[in-house]
């Protein structure tokens, strides 16, 4: 493969496909905020306003700011969104709602940690990008929360009845793997190093099973042992795939090349566990004793756990050097860009059916936003950037 033309296929795609298509279509002039339910064309279908999409979009156009250039439709698009969310996004002690109506009046109580965790991710970019200290100590008081939660990340809304089946789960190690990073300039030192320690064995020790073949299950058991039942043999592919970038990134930030060759080898693991070997593609959901998973949607094939492969695939890559790794790219990439990219309008589709055909036309929704495929694109850009 070309690696200076695949370089520019996802710069050009990121800045003069995907990002002009949400500045244009997702911002609300009006209330403030954006819309994330955005039809195929861009527009609106539904104006109701997710907290964590909204964290993500700041922290997105933030992020772009800092690393790539300094545009200020870009800052002013983060900034517009930082201030309705911090307006409005919480009950005034930083519990972060999950959504509310168009005005910002709460719809959804904070029961959701994701609401939290994109919200300390926003602030703390946009922190960086504007040196604005109010928004540094947002940041800050929330990621504190988060560590509080860690146990019960529910809290009083926990639907689970306690003392039966205590679960817990893989998504809130695997978020604060990437999270502590991101807000690394606002953390005591020895308090970063202690909770990416913990991240990392949670990730690579606890929920990493070397008895189920190297995978790494969704839920396990409080005391961590395997349980069966349904969210017990739950694997979720993309998460793992995902988490595995992350931890690479801080196997580089820690010097530690045994962590980037487990990660890496765990990426290989989950595609080759995860792929459809009859239409192509990812599953969403799997069971790992092959019983029925218990979502109906378990065989689609969504846009972010690929686009979460690819960067996985090229940083294993790029770091180890392992061709297996750039096989499965080529691969992956061929899949990508034919069946998620519109040939016709901006952005991407985000879901298919299990052959690979549009599912959903919509290019937003309530778990759709501006951010897994312009932070895919970006990722994959300036790594294969680096590879030339």
């Amino acid at each position: 493969m070309d690696l200076k033309k695949l370089a520019n296929q996802y710069k050009d795609e990121l800045l003069n496909n995907v990002l002009p298509f949400w500045l244009e279509h997702s911002q609300d002039h009006e209330f403030g905020g954006y819309f994330t339910c955005l039809d195929r064309e861009g527009n609106v279908f539904d104006t109701d306003k997710f907290i964590w999409l909204q964290g993500r979009e700041v922290w997105l156009f933030s992020m772009l700011y800092n690393k790539v250039e300094k545009k200020q439709e870009w800052l002013d698009c983060a900034i517009q969104g930082s201030e309705f969310l911090k307006k409005y996004g919480h009950d005034g002690n930083y519990h972060w709602y999950f959504s509310l109506d168009r005005a910002g009046n709460p719809l959804v109580e904070p029961y959701n940690i994701f609401s939290y965790t994109f919200a300390t991710m926003a602030f703390g970019q946009l922190s960086l990008a504007t040196g604005n200290q109010e928004y540094a100590d947002i940041a800050k008081k929330t990621f504190d929360i988060i560590l509080s939660k860690a146990d019960n990340p529910k809290g009083k809304w926990n639907k689970i009845h306690p003392g039966t089946r205590n679960l817990k789960n893989f998504a809130l190690p695997m978020i604060l793997c990437n999270l502590a990073l991101e807000i690394e300039h606002l953390l005591d030192k020895e308090y970063l190093e202690k909770t990416i320690e913990t991240c990392i064995h949670e990730v690579m020790e606890v929920f990493y099973r070397p008895e189920l073949g190297g995978i790494i299950v969704e839920n396990i058991g409080v005391d961590g042992n395997l349980v069966d039942c349904f969210e017990g043999r739950q694997v979720t592919p993309g998460h793992d795939i995902e988490a595995m970038w992350f931890i690479m990134d801080l196997g580089k930030r820690l010097n530690r090349p045994d962590l980037i060759e487990k990660a890496k080898n765990v990426t290989l693991t989950m595609i080759n566990y995860g792929w459809d070997k009859e239409y192509g593609g990812i599953y969403y959901f799997m069971d790992r004793k092959g019983c029925p998973p218990q979502q109906l949607e378990w065989d689609q094939k969504l846009w972010w756990v690929h686009i979460e492969t690819l960067i996985s695939l090229l940083k294993g890559y790029q770091l180890t050097g392992d061709k297996q790794c750039m096989e499965w790219f080529e691969k992956i990439h061929e899949y990508v860009w034919t069946h998620f990219k519109d040939a016709q309008y901006p952005e991407w589709f985000g879901y298919l059916n299990r052959q690979g055909e549009v599912l959903l036309p919509l290019k937003g929704g309530k778990w759709k936003g501006c951010f897994h495929v312009p932070r895919g694109l970006y990722q994959c850009w300036k790594v294969l950037e680096e590879l030339q």
